[in-house]
């Protein structure tokens, strides 16, 4: 993912009828966030051109399941045009976990995303979620993994994020997770997919050596076997 600069962004037509939009986010694929209002309402607006191989509607329902058990974004409207998909929910007052507060705070930050993934994976319950993120459902229909198809045993099935990297999770000023964001890939599976992910993520925000501290804050012990599966999954699917 990646922040601006936005300086050749138009919102498509299907945004029009919103008010001050502003490009905010672009991530790898294509898509992009914006913020803007309805009347006094603040929102935040995604929006996915077709082709670029985001489901809207996938992370629509996501959120629509899981704010029920913990704090994820307000879905105020969902839309499918011929140019592609949005969904506009309410703005969380609150800075992303890569915003200059927390890079200037390294370790505050990781301690943060640890404790912050680990309160997701204890609140949300396996047994009422209807979504899937096991390696066989990741592995289906795409050539050339199937090397990875014998996945390790559970170590303890949750709900993963499915995306647990730090622009995701939203911190207060003293390090509370506020809410999770960008819930697309949501599901269950075992614990390992987000926390082998998250670990290796601490490198790309906030340099090299942060991994363990993270494994630490979270309350686990290194398992190299599982975080080398879930991160070769990862990265090939």
């Amino acid at each position: 993912m990646q922040a601006g600069p936005f300086d050749c962004v138009t919102p498509p037509p299907a945004l029009a009828a919103l008010e001050m939009l502003v490009p905010v986010w672009r991530n790898e694929l294509g898509g992009l966030t914006f913020r803007g209002r309805i009347g006094a309402e603040s929102i935040f607006v995604k929006w996915a051109p077709v082709g670029v191989g985001l489901d809207l509607a996938a992370e629509r329902d996501r959120m629509l399941w899981a704010i029920a058990y913990t704090p994820v974004p307000v879905v105020l409207d969902y839309q499918e045009t011929p140019d592609g998909e949005l969904v506009v929910t309410r703005a969380i007052e609150a800075a992303n976990a890569v915003s200059a507060r927390w890079i200037a705070d390294p370790a505050g930050a990781v301690r943060a995303l640890a404790i912050g993934l680990r309160q997701w994976h204890d609140a949300l319950p396996v047994s009422d979620c209807p979504f899937d993120w096991s390696p066989g459902t990741r592995i289906s229909g795409r050539p050339g993994v199937a090397a990875l198809a014998s996945s390790p045993s559970v170590d303890r099935l949750v709900v993963a994020h499915g995306d647990p990297c730090a622009p995701n999770t939203l911190l207060s000023d003293d390090g509370i997770t506020i809410a999770h964001v960008d819930l697309q890939r949501l599901g269950v599976a075992d614990r390992w997919a987000d926390i082998a992910v998250a670990a290796r993520n601490t490198a790309l925000n906030y340099g090299a050596g942060w991994e363990q501290l993270f494994l630490e804050a979270y309350g686990v012990e290194p398992d190299p076997g599982r975080q080398l599966y879930y991160l070769e999954l990862w990265d090939r699917t």
